[in-house]
């Protein structure tokens, strides 16, 4: 699945990587700025220090001090209540500390004298419910200030920026992803006509790449079909050219009073029979087009009777071990065919001429006495090679049962069993990736 949508899921993973890049670019900015905007608004804290340590140094009046806080839209939060929940549930912006000088005088019998005494004073910009605080304490007068001059960092700006830049980015992959798509639709059209639908369309209409490779696949579907129909055409007519004799020839034979001679004629026009109708299966499995034919579930003691009579062999020929409940999914008359050529080579290799047919486990097994293969199956399964020139065969008997079984899903293999050649029928399941059968 991941194989068949590498392109999408390509796209999808440099969406992913863009958009997490710019969400983290962003971010950082966002910080920066905030970082910025807090650092200028507490910049207003020296100017509260000023005034503050004026008032610890006893040079002016809690009214002039709370005055000249307002002239700077500073005011005190003077409830109690109003001031424990400001800082306890506040956001803690920013935070310093400083040291002030108050002056203490005493008084004594002897003479007065004056001392300093340095305060620690701690100040915090907090944000709650959208306002500014700054609380100032220290050991003789801690104090909570509302700023009603500034306000917290909103990043609407940048808020807007990023989702501008997002809907950009989002709107040009979903545009590529929708360019794209035909190729989807291409690929599902190329394996439809891959498996002998010729009446689907590759035309796309518009001028980019992918119409260009859809149009031109159309124009390469067009060619192939007048190949395939030429092919036809040359076919049906060789058939009936060849056949047309062969009729005619046997008429002639009925003829013949010799019976010898008659019955060798009759055997002559029906070996050219036989090949005719080979040459012509060869054609439909090679080509594909038997593919198209529905499989159903048939008894496989059913097929191999069926092989019998194809092959016109007598029944003590053959030792059938099969089951009578044993079902297979084929094509009837393609899957009879390759098991009729399995009993006639068996047979017309075999000393005894006689063959047995069994199953072990899934596997269909065909077995004959006889000397074992000179060569290995690969080369008997390509057509027209025999290990016996003098034998009544054009080779094409392996080659034919190997391509019929590739459309079946079958593997065809061959073991030496002591003095037994065994020719198997191994489900594709069966075979690891390596090729051996598991």
């Amino acid at each position: 699945m991941l194989k068949r949508n590498g392109v999408f899921l390509t796209i999808l993973f440099a969406l992913g990587v863009t958009v997490s890049s710019v969400s983290y670019t962003f971010y950082q900015l966002y910080q920066t700025n905030r970082t910025k905007h807090n650092d200028n608004m507490f910049g207003k804290y020296a100017l509260i220090s000023q005034i503050y340590h004026t008032f610890l140094l006893k040079q002016i009046s809690l009214p002039i001090f709370e005055t000249n806080l307002a002239m700077y839209d500073l005011y005190p939060i003077e409830r109690n209540a109003r001031y424990q929940q400001i800082t306890k549930n506040a956001i803690l912006l920013k935070e310093s500390g400083t040291s002030a000088i108050t002056l203490n005088r005493y008084l004594a019998p002897e003479a007065p004298y004056q001392s300093l005494v340095v305060n620690h004073i701690h100040a915090s910009m907090l944000q709650y419910q959208g306002k500014i605080y700054f609380w100032i304490q220290s050991a003789h007068y801690p104090i909570l200030l509302e700023d009603r001059s500034i306000a917290p960092y909103a990043p609407s700006n940048l808020l807007y920026s990023y989702a501008t830049i997002l809907t950009i980015l989002l709107f040009s992959f979903g545009l590529i992803i929708h360019r794209l798509s035909p190729l989807r639709r291409l690929r599902r059209q190329i394996a439809s006509f891959g498996e002998g639908n010729m009446g689907v369309s590759f035309h796309i209409s518009g001028q980019d790449e992918i119409a260009l490779i859809a149009n031109e696949l159309a124009t390469t579907q067009n060619k192939i079909r007048s190949l395939i129909d030429s092919r036809t055409l040359f076919l049906r007519n060789i058939m009936h050219e060849l056949k047309t004799p062969i009729a005619k020839g046997r008429i002639v034979t009925t003829m013949i009073t010799d019976p010898k001679q008659q019955a060798r004629f009759i055997s002559i026009f029906e070996r050219l029979e036989g090949l005719i109708s080979e040459f012509a299966l060869i054609e439909e499995v090679s080509s594909g087009t038997q593919s198209l034919e529905k499989k159903a579930e048939f008894r496989l003691v059913d097929l191999i009777d069926e092989a019998m009579d194809m092959a016109m062999v007598e029944s003590a020929s053959v030792h059938c071990e099969i089951e009578s409940n044993v079902m297979i999914e084929a094509n009837f008359r393609l899957f009879a065919t390759a098991i009729k050529n399995m009993i006639d080579n068996a047979i017309k290799y075999s000393p005894a001429n006689t063959m047995s047919i069994r199953m072990e486990e899934d596997t269909i097994v065909f077995s004959n006495q006889g000397d074992a293969l000179t060569k290995p199956l690969s080369y008997y399964i390509e057509p027209f090679t025999k290990d016996n020139p003098t034998k009544d065969s054009f080779g094409l008997g392996l080659y034919i049962v190997n391509a019929i079984l590739a459309e079946h899903g079958y593997c065809l293999a061959y073991e030496r069993r002591e003095d037994e050649n065994c020719f198997l029928f191994i489900p594709n399941k069966r075979i690891n990736s390596r090729g051996r059968v598991l």
